[in-house]
């Protein structure tokens, strides 16, 4: 994930803009649906006596924490479990969003 991807997710996951803020609601409940089930959940692996020094619900492949990954409009899924929603277009005004313009 780049560094404004992840600005992104705790942006939207702490002080979401509020023409963004159902979207960003919906989007991160299906993703965290498909997170949930997934073999690379850090809670499910450690069902599996899988021993982490993180103690944060966190994707073990990629290593973004959920709460913010889900959250990222333009983010994906680095296993394509889930896409990116954002448009190129809607990616930039994102971009303007979080920069404050």
């Amino acid at each position: 994930m780049e560094l404004l991807q992840i600005l992104e997710g705790w942006r939207n996951k702490l002080l979401p803009p509020e023409e963004l803020k159902n979207q960003i609601l919906e989007v991160s409940k299906s993703r965290r649906l498909i997170c949930d089930n997934c073999e690379h959940y850090s809670e499910n692996k450690r069902k599996t006596n899988w021993r982490s020094l993180r103690m944060d619900e966190h994707c073990t492949d990629c290593g973004c924490p959920l709460d913010a990954k889900t959250k990222c409009l333009s983010c994906k899924c680095p296993k394509d479990k889930w896409l990116a929603v954002a448009t190129e277009e809607e990616h930039e005004e994102i971009k303007s969003i979080i920069n404050g313009k």
